[in-house]
């Protein structure tokens, strides 16, 4: 358990915040109007960096933020790519998806430097995180097994790819083996899933350029009140939604 955890578990009202991508504007704009309490808990569903214009300023953001109010930063599939990278040197899939817009917001100088803290921030990520009514996680679990069923067989790295819980004949029965609540971000939809069972707010912040996405969504807990942040402000995204759909997982199913 980590240092902040016990105050996570014991605030009055859990704010989860879907996917950013490097859009720092729409960020500090839903904080805004959010407005956080001492006493609230920010739930960070994963996701922070790519595809953006400054995921750089992103963590940063996200830096100062937890010096101010009860945070918790969970691990998406972008951070393990850009980690990776970090690790073992080029990594195309990423650079595709996304990871050559991470590198150039931390390469102003000419060169990649990617700061210590930083570096802390993303290693430091959580896979999950649970509270006896939600299981908080970037991706999601496999619907037709309880969640111990899933931690017991899925890896870690698992839980940040997951999408088989957002299958359509599931999402028409909302037929969930889950013993609570599953909140999670990871693939984008046209509107919040706020079910029973599951509640995921990736709304495609990044992709502003699309009619049906390029909202910043964060849900408050247990009100489940959703509040939203339209992305206007950054440069549109570019690529193919399309692109993303066919290259979002490099080389292990679902």
């Amino acid at each position: 358990m980590k240092p902040n955890e016990p105050a996570i578990a014991s605030a009055p009202q859990l704010i989860a915040i879907g996917d950013i991508h490097g859009c720092l504007a729409p960020l500090k704009s839903l904080i805004t109007e959010l407005a956080p309490t001492k006493d609230d808990a920010l739930i960070f569903l994963g996701d922070y960096v790519d595809r953006g214009p400054d995921s750089k300023g992103v963590i940063d953001y996200l830096l100062h933020l937890r010096e101010q109010h009860t945070c918790l930063f969970l691990m998406g599939n972008h951070e393990l790519e850009f980690l990776d990278y970090l690790s073992f040197g080029r990594n195309a899939h990423w650079e595709r998806q996304g990871g050559d817009t991470t590198l150039e917001s931390y390469s102003a100088s000419g060169k990649l430097y990617v700061p210590e803290s930083h570096l802390q921030f993303l290693s430091d990520c959580a896979y999950y995180y649970e509270t006896p009514d939600y299981f908080f996680v970037h991706g999601g679990l496999k619907p037709h097994r309880t969640i111990a069923e899933n931690l017991a067989r899925m890896t870690m790295v698992d839980l940040a790819w997951e999408r088989s819980h957002l299958a359509p004949d599931v999402l028409r029965t909302g037929d969930y083996a889950w013993e609570k609540t599953v909140v999670c971000g990871h693939t984008p939809q046209p509107h919040p899933i706020v079910m029973d069972k599951l509640i995921s707010i990736d709304t495609g912040c990044v992709y502003n350029v699309s009619r049906h996405l390029g909202m910043l969504t964060a849900i408050k807990l247990p009100s489940r009140e959703i509040v939203q942040i339209s992305n206007r402000t950054e440069p549109a995204l570019r690529r193919s939604f399309l692109s993303w759909m066919l290259g979002s997982k490099p080389s292990h199913s679902n």
